[in-house]
């Protein structure tokens, strides 16, 4: 039998015979909406030959789903325009006010190189926090595979099949790439948070698309 995520709202594909839900149908912008808002924007993003779109100009914010998850894996594909930057963040909370929360980068890292060395900044890395290891990034024009697992305090980031980093929340680790990073004042940051999944309006053309999820059964 299938496990039918509590989430699935009317209107929704059905799982299919793994779990998996679509988040994206190819066509339309239905399930997202702009951070913070309640419709889609209506410039910075659009639906191009099957993929949704961050186009170049931007300006229209950050989008996330209408549904809200917490255990989780996370699949996409996706392709940068040279020397674009991009992010998918989770266990952000709109509360805050900001879009704030942990990111899986992506990053025309040929062209970030010729700035600063790889690392906390690089493609597939926890944002200002964990480096990937070895990631296997293909260039910018072409599509990588991405991955993110959040199973009770352990999550992890992989890359075209390999996994990249991993870590645990609430760790003494976690706690000091915390310490250490700019995101060291942010009330409750690296606690476990219920919310949606963002797509980041960050600068430069990113393609996103086979945006599907299927949640973890709670423990």
């Amino acid at each position: 039998m299938v496990w039918v995520a509590p989430w699935v709202w009317a209107g929704q594909p059905d799982p299919d015979a793994e779990g998996w839900i679509p988040l994206f149908d190819g066509r339309t912008t239905q399930g997202w909406r702009g951070f913070n808002r309640t419709d889609f924007p209506q410039k910075g993003w659009t639906v191009e030959d099957g993929c949704l779109k961050h186009l170049r100009s931007g300006g229209g914010g950050d989008i996330v789903t209408t549904a809200q998850f917490t255990d989780f894996e996370f699949e996409w594909e996706w392709r940068l325009g040279p020397g674009a930057n991009g992010g998918v963040k989770y266990m952000i909370s709109e509360k805050r006010g900001r879009a704030i929360g942990h990111e899986y980068q992506m990053l025309d890292d040929a062209a970030a190189l010729a700035k600063r060395p790889p690392g906390k900044g690089s493609t597939a890395s926890l944002y200002d926090l964990i480096p990937p290891t070895r990631p296997p990034l293909r260039p910018a024009g072409q599509f990588n595979q991405s991955r993110i697992v959040v199973r009770g305090l352990e999550v992890e980031h992989w890359l075209n099949g390999e996994k990249v980093v991993s870590y645990t929340l609430a760790s003494p680790q976690l706690k000091q790439a915390i310490a250490q990073s700019k995101f060291k004042d942010v009330a409750g940051f690296g606690d476990k948070v219920k919310g949606p999944i963002l797509l980041q309006d960050h600068g430069g053309e990113v393609w996103f698309r086979n945006i599907r999820i299927r949640e973890i059964p709670s423990r």
